[in-house]
C-alpha cells in the first residue's frame, strides 16, 4: 500500500487509479467501525493461552541448550521442571507471563537471558459440546472464545436443533453469568440456559458469554409435532426454534393434504400435564384455509390427524378402473 501510494505520488493518473482502489475497503471497514484492520495473529493467541496440566510446550532458551527445541509436559500437579530453575508452577499462567516469569528467574544466570515459549500439544482447556451440533465431542479452547465462537467450532447448529442451549460450569470456574443461572443440588456446578436465536442473531450480546475450560455445552433437538393421515408425507416435523407452529405450517411442511383428504374434518390429539389420555381438539380445515375460523397453535408432541373422504376414496379407485376397462376394450 506504501508502495503504491509513493508511486501515485508522482504520477496524478495513477493516484487517482489507486484511490479508487482503496476507496471501497476504506469505506466498508468504516462502516463496520473499524479504524484499522489487522490479520489474526496465531502467535497473539498463543502468548494469551492459559497453561495447564497435559499441556505440552517447547522452551528455547539461547545460552541453556539443554533444553532448546525439546518437548516438555505440564504434569498433572501443573508444573514442569527446568535445570538452574527447578519446578516451576505454570498452571493458571498465560505463555507470556510464564516467559517473563523464567526470564526473571534464569536473570540470576544468565546477563541477558532470551526466553521463547510455544505451545505443541493444547491439552488443558477442554470443552463439551454435545447434542444437536455439525461435530459433537470435546474442543480445546485455545484463548478466550465466547459461546457463539465455541459452537461455530462445534460445526454450528443443526437444522433440527431446538431453541435453546444449556451450559453446566463447575463451581470453581465461577457462576455462569447470566439471569437465571442456578446451582446444582451437589454445589458443584453452575447451570444456566440461553436462547440460540438470541445469541446467533446477537439480539441479546450480554448472553454470548465467555466459555470456560471444562464447561458443558448442551444443545438439545428440537421438539417435535406430527402430521398424519390424508396428506402427502406423513411424519414428524421438528419445531426447531420455535415452540408453536400453526396448523396451516404444518400442513405445508407436509406437502399439503391429499387427494382423498376431508378437509372438513380433523383433529389435534394433544398431551395433558399428568393426563394419560390425549385431549381431542376437532379442526375444521376448509374453513381455516378459506379465512373463516382462526388458525391454531400447534405444540410440542401434538398429532394432526387428517381423515380421509369415502367418495373421494372410492372415486380414486373407480375413476382407474374404468380407465383400465377402456384401455383394454379398445385394444381387444
Amino acid at each position: 500500500m506504501i508502495i503504491l501510494m509513493r508511486k501515485a505520488i508522482r504520477n496524478p493518473a495513477r493516484a487517482t487509479a489507486v484511490f479508487c482502489l482503496i476507496w471501497p475497503g476504506l469505506m466498508a471497514a468504516q462502516s463496520l467501525g473499524i479504524d484499522s484492520i489487522q490479520p489474526q495473529n496465531a502467535s497473539q493467541v498463543r502468548s494469551s493461552y492459559v497453561l495447564g496440566p497435559d499441556d505440552q510446550i517447547v522452551i528455547r532458551v539461547s545460552e541453556l541448550e539443554d533444553i532448546n527445541d525439546k518437548p516438555i509436559l505440564v504434569d498433572t500437579n501443573g508444573q514442569l521442571y527446568l535445570p538452574l530453575v527447578g519446578p516451576v508452577q505454570v498452571a493458571g499462567l498465560t505463555v507470556q507471563q510464564l516467559r517473563q516469569q523464567l526470564t526473571e528467574k534464569l536473570r540470576k544466570y544468565i546477563k541477558e537471558p532470551a526466553v521463547s515459549i510455544s505451545v505443541l500439544e493444547f491439552r488443558s482447556q477442554p470443552v463439551s459440546v454435545l447434542g444437536s451440533v455439525g461435530s459433537p465431542g470435546v474442543l480445546q479452547l485455545r484463548g478466550n472464545k465466547n459461546l457463539y465462537e465455541v459452537l461455530s467450532m462445534a460445526g454450528g447448529i443443526k437444522p433440527d436443533a431446538g431453541n435453546s442451549a444449556r451450559i453446566t460450569r463447575r463451581i470453581e470456574n465461577g457462576v455462569i453469568p447470566l439471569t437465571g443461572a442456578t446451582t446444582d443440588p451437589t454445589g458443584k456446578f453452575s447451570l444456566a440456559e440461553v436462547v440460540l436465536k438470541d445469541v446467533m442473531e446477537a439480539k441479546k450480546p450480554e448472553e454470548n458469554i465467555e466459555i470456560k475450560p471444562n464447561d458443558v455445552i448442551t444443545v438439545p433437538k428440537g421438539e417435535m409435532i406430527y402430521v398424519v393421515g390424508e396428506v402427502r408425507v406423513s411424519g414428524g416435523l421438528a419445531l426447531g426454534e420455535r415452540k408453536t407452529i400453526s396448523i396451516l405450517e404444518a400442513l405445508s411442511m407436509a406437502g399439503g393434504l391429499g387427494p382423498t383428504a376431508n378437509s372438513g374434518k380433523a383433529k389435534v390429539l394433544r398431551t395433558l400435564p399428568g393426563k394419560a389420555q390425549r385431549e381431542e381438539i376437532t379442526v375444521n380445515l376448509s374453513s381455516i384455509m378459506k379465512g373463516k375460523s382462526r388458525d391454531i397453535s400447534m405444540q410440542a408432541n401434538d398429532i394432526l390427524v387428517v381423515s380421509g373422504s369415502t367418495g373421494k376414496k372410492l372415486a380414486a379407485i373407480a375413476i382407474p378402473s374404468i380407465v383400465s376397462a377402456g384401455v383394454f376394450a379398445t385394444t381387444k
